[in-house]
């Protein structure tokens, strides 16, 4: 079953690769969506595929990437509406800060 989760993630998350990171473990889960920094210092990102690799790529994000910190990670169910920022042609796209 395919799902659609969009998280924010809070701590030591930007200037560490975080989306780089967040990237890597979508598309080794064969996961759709996007990621970018927020201008308050956050971290948000959409994930988009099978159940279990969604959980699986959100799990890492609680960890995050060697130099990260993550204090906080909020999610909620996302939409078609929230995959909307992702870039034509990507499967996964690394955006600009919003």
């Amino acid at each position: 079953m395919s799902i659609i989760r969009h998280i924010s993630v809070c701590g030591r998350v930007q200037g560490v690769g975080f989306r780089a990171f967040a990237e890597h473990e979508a598309l080794k889960r064969h996961l759709g969506g996007w990621v970018r920094n927020c201008r308050n210092g956050t971290v948000e990102a959409v994930f988009t595929g099978e159940a279990a690799a969604v959980v699986d790529a959100i799990e890492a994000c609680r960890q995050g990437p060697i130099g990260a910190r993550v204090d906080a990670l909020y999610e909620r169910d996302g939409t078609g509406e929230d995959l909307k920022p992702r870039r034509p042609g990507d499967v996964f796209s690394v955006l600009a800060t919003a």
